[in-house]
């Protein structure tokens, strides 16, 4: 919500955009508006959760990420994750494991 998003030829944070929208939205409503804009705003999010990062999670023994220094606990959530069918993040250091992991394989 703290990225910039362009927002009537200005650059705000998308939390301010949001706010101002529901601005809009309401004067509409109530009246004061006569029309209102419905455009989506342009955002790009850059997901991690793909399906090389999903099955390449799911190869990793317990004991291989053991070795690496991380508990079985990380790899078991990262597992579920990676079985669920919604999107995830990952923290940088289990990203940076993952790279090595699979250099040692």
């Amino acid at each position: 919500m703290n990225k910039k998003v362009p927002y009537k030829k200005q650059s705000v944070m998308r939390s301010y955009a949001l706010l101002l929208k529901i601005r809009e939205l309401a004067q509409y409503l109530v009246g004061k508006r006569k029309t209102i804009d419905f455009s989506k705003p342009a955002y790009a999010i850059e997901r991690q959760d793909s399906d090389d990062i999903r099955q390449k999670i799911m190869r990793i023994s317990y004991t291989d990420w053991e070795k690496m220094g991380f508990s079985k606990g990380t790899l078991h959530y990262m597992k579920k994750n990676a079985e669920a069918d919604k999107s995830f993040t990952l923290n940088a250091h289990d990203k940076e494991r993952l790279k090595i992991w699979e250099g040692v394989k």
